[in-house]
């Protein structure tokens, strides 16, 4: 079977891209894994700022960018 060329990259706690998505587009889901993901990074912050619900605003900006950029960008760098 012949490799693909691209970077195989895996999104939420290692699910493909598809799947990474569709938990992404769903809010609650995406609250969740959203703070789950940057507390598990060590992004405390960040992780903090998603449990807040302050997060609606990032949530549309990073399934906009999700699905542009084929994985997740991390808009918070804290």
């Amino acid at each position: 079977m012949a490799k693909s060329k691209g970077k195989a990259k895996k999104d939420y706690f290692g699910l493909p891209y598809i799947v990474s998505v569709i938990l992404a587009i769903i809010p609650v889901t995406a609250w969740l894994l959203g703070a789950i993901t940057r507390l598990s990074e060590g992004k405390i912050l960040a992780g903090i700022i998603r449990l807040l619900g302050f997060g609606l605003i990032l949530w549309i900006v990073d399934l906009i960018l999700m699905i542009i950029s084929k994985h997740i960008l991390r808009l918070l760098p804290i």
